[in-house]
């Protein structure tokens, strides 16, 4: 419920997506907010008022003169107790009126009138050439220099038959960016290198020797960096997770593989958080086709040699270079508190995270503990993405101090 409390201002331009609008405000109300619909009546011509008060369970507002509010103000009174203001669709008509300051109906009014500091996000949707346009991308520029926040658009197959830059954003890619936008922006202007899932080392073309971590944590802690306002690069094993909206991810499978992925993209890197559940070996001897199953009862004869150790490669090199900032993960069976200890000191890096490894593993939930320079801290029980918020807050405190002695 990231957005309990939360009072939104959902408008609604003129285009087919408007059918993604009603995706959009029932993911809103699902995830804890208030929503007020506030209709163009052009996008009353693709999806009606009576569809959007049903999901929103409110009065649909489209008339300046709407005789339901009281002051009969509604462009001053719909926005005045409301967190934000979210227009999806936005149709490049309305990027116009918005660059321009025009007030010709109740939605661009209220835009027009809205207190100075509620935000006004914008879902651009629309064809291809519409977008980009030198008229459009002049009111888009105007926009964002007026402080108008944008989701999207994507690119894509749009409904004209078109591709290309234009179509809005899905329902729920909108719900995180709307999530994110209120989250503090603790590491805006940084570049976040993370690594998260299992790895899986061959035995042969069709085995192979893997763990159970899901990769939900790493995951979490991505989108959570990228919520903060990071640049934020996901190098992932094998998961069937999607990655988090606006997360780059390279996949890879071997810790080797992950290894090299990682060397390749370090450099200029700030911060380096290590999640993946790397495999410590490998197998020297893995065969290049599938090891058939003996008569005899014999079992193929294992060799195994050690995986490279990500972390402490990546920490040797922010010792000569002073970034990036080394975040480690240690998953124990046991003892946790010394072990996790003994391995920051081990690996030389300035922050490890601790969990209990078959109590994490494939959950929704967890409790980590975080070690460094003066002992270890206990973060209580949550849900894995509010835990990877508090230790991006962390972060970001620890970067600031670390920072000063570079």
């Amino acid at each position: 419920m990231d957005l309990t409390g939360k009072k939104i201002v959902l408008g609604l331009t003129g285009g087919v997506a408007c059918y993604k609008a009603a995706e959009l405000c029932r993911a809103l109300s699902k995830a804890g907010a208030s929503v007020q619909v506030v209709m163009t009546d052009a996008a009353s011509h693709f999806i009606t008022a009576v569809t959007m008060q049903a999901l929103s369970g409110q009065p649909v507002f489209s008339s300046q003169w709407d005789p339901r509010v009281d002051n009969n103000m509604a462009h001053i009174d719909i926005t005045r107790q409301a967190d934000a203001i979210l227009i999806a669709p936005c149709s490049a008509d309305f990027l116009r009126k918005l660059a321009h300051g025009a007030c010709d109906d109740l939605l661009s009014t209220l835009c027009l009138a809205k207190p100075r500091m509620l935000p006004l996000l914008v879902a651009p949707a629309m064809n291809v050439e519409m977008w980009q346009n030198p008229a459009t991308q002049r009111n888009v520029a105007q926009l964002r220099e007026d402080g108008v926040v944008f989701f999207g658009p994507a690119a894509g197959a749009q409904a004209c038959g078109e591709v290309g830059l234009g179509r809005m954003l899905e329902a729920q890619q909108l719900l995180e960016e709307l999530i994110a936008a209120f989250q503090p922006k603790v590491l805006a202007g940084k570049r976040i290198l993370i690594t998260a899932g299992p790895t899986f080392e061959a035995i042969d073309p069709v085995r192979g020797i893997t763990n159970l971590s899901s990769g939900k944590m790493g995951y979490a802690v991505a989108r959570a960096a990228r919520e903060a306002g990071a640049e934020v690069l996901l190098i992932s094993g094998p998961t069937a997770l999607a990655a988090p909206h606006g997360v780059q991810r390279i996949n890879v499978q071997s810790a080797q593989q992950m290894h090299d992925a990682v060397m390749a993209a370090v450099d200029g890197q700030h911060v380096f958080i290590a999640v993946a559940a790397v495999a410590d070996w490998r197998v020297a001897n893995a065969s290049e086709q599938k090891m058939k199953k003996k008569d005899d009862g014999s079992v193929p004869d294992l060799k195994f040699e050690q995986n490279p150790d990500i972390l402490a490669t990546v920490a040797a090199r922010t010792s000569l270079a002073g970034y990036p900032y080394c975040v480690g993960f240690a998953a124990e069976s046991e003892n946790l508190l010394a072990f996790g200890a003994a391995k920051r000191e081990k690996k030389g890096i300035p922050l490890l995270v601790g969990n209990i490894g078959h109590h994490t593993f494939g959950q929704d939930d967890n409790t980590i503990i975080l070690f460094d320079e003066n002992g270890h801290t206990i973060l209580p029980r949550a849900d894995k993405l509010s835990l990877a918020r508090q230790l991006v807050c962390e972060i970001s405190k620890r970067l600031d101090k670390y920072s000063l002695f570079q």
